[in-house]
């Protein structure tokens, strides 16, 4: 088979060219430590890079809000904690003024207690969180509680604030409605501030305080009782919110070790294949150079 010069010189142009091509792609790709630079080395690889990155953009999101909700979550537990040590001082005080030692300087005291117990919860229920949110408020950022003229307490929030998204399709509240823990609206939950403010007014009065204490006692071991399971619900919520945390953080190493096999150079590799290639290059331009230079007498002779 006979090969014309042209052909000969195509074809070893297009060789070289070829292999100057590779090594500089292996170069590009060992300098950057990217083997994937457009949708033109490999678009499968390519489709499915652009897909992983953007879920992980999605769980850069979701991150930042699984941290909010854990902060949340934990203050309003700490939150509720703190409202529960005072019912249960409340509690001892009623107890203290129903035992029927206590003089009637005593008594006044006892009642003074009481009011800056009221006072303590109303500011421990109108506590924000981080986002300067109420912890215990409704749909609206205002405060949830006031404190009206005649000493009573109100609850003036309405709706249930909205839930933070922590991954698609999972959402988890952090906030608790007052109303349904504390009372204040009118509502069936016991009122803790009723309940104190009921018995100040008793011990004021001056008369028997028996019906009185053990109304109050009762009411206060329902409040307890009501942020005790409020407590609860926030411990499970932030239990989901960790294990939300944990799944995510799983995905986020199995789907980065999916990123780096697609776009990730193996830089040992490259080198060995680098090596080659340039090996084969320099092989190919030392006889295209050879050949090229053989005139025809040199061929037949």
């Amino acid at each position: 088979m006979r090969i014309a010069t042209s052909q000969f010189y195509d074809r070893s142009t297009s060789q070289i060219q070829s292999l100057n091509a590779e090594a500089d792609k292996l170069q590009t790709q060992i300098a950057t430590g990217k083997k994937l630079t457009g949708a033109s080395d490999d678009s499968v690889a390519w489709t499915q890079l652009a897909t992983l990155k953007r879920a992980s953009a999605n769980d850069t999101a979701y991150s930042a809000n699984i941290k909010l909700a854990q902060g949340v979550l934990s203050q309003t537990d700490s939150t509720l904690g703190s409202i529960n040590t005072q019912l249960q001082r409340a509690n001892e005080l009623m107890v203290q003024a129903n035992s029927g030692t206590l003089s009637q300087d005593q008594l006044q005291s006892v009642a003074s207690s009481l009011d800056g117990i009221v006072d303590e919860l109303v500011s421990l229920s109108n506590s924000t969180d981080l986002r300067g949110q109420p912890l215990f408020g409704g749909s609206d950022s205002n405060a949830p509680y006031v404190k009206n003229a005649d000493g009573t307490v109100s609850y003036v929030s309405s709706g249930n604030a909205p839930s933070i998204p922590i991954g698609d399709s999972d959402n988890v509240q952090v906030s608790v409605n007052g109303a349904s823990v504390f009372g204040g609206d009118g509502g069936s939950t016991p009122d803790m501030f009723k309940t104190i403010t009921d018995f100040a007014a008793a011990i004021r009065s001056g008369g028997d305080l028996s019906g009185p204490a053990s109304t109050a006692i009762d009411g206060i071991q329902a409040s307890i009782n009501s942020v005790t399971n409020a407590q609860a619900v926030a411990g499970a919520r932030a239990a989901r919110v960790d294990q939300a945390s944990t799944r995510m953080t799983t995905t986020a190493t199995t789907r980065e070790t999916l990123r780096s096999g697609l776009e990730d150079t193996d830089v040992t590799s490259a080198i060995t294949e680098l090596q080659k290639t340039l090996t084969v290059l320099q092989a190919t331009q030392t006889s295209f150079s050879k050949l090229s230079g053989l005139s025809l007498f040199n061929y037949l002779n």
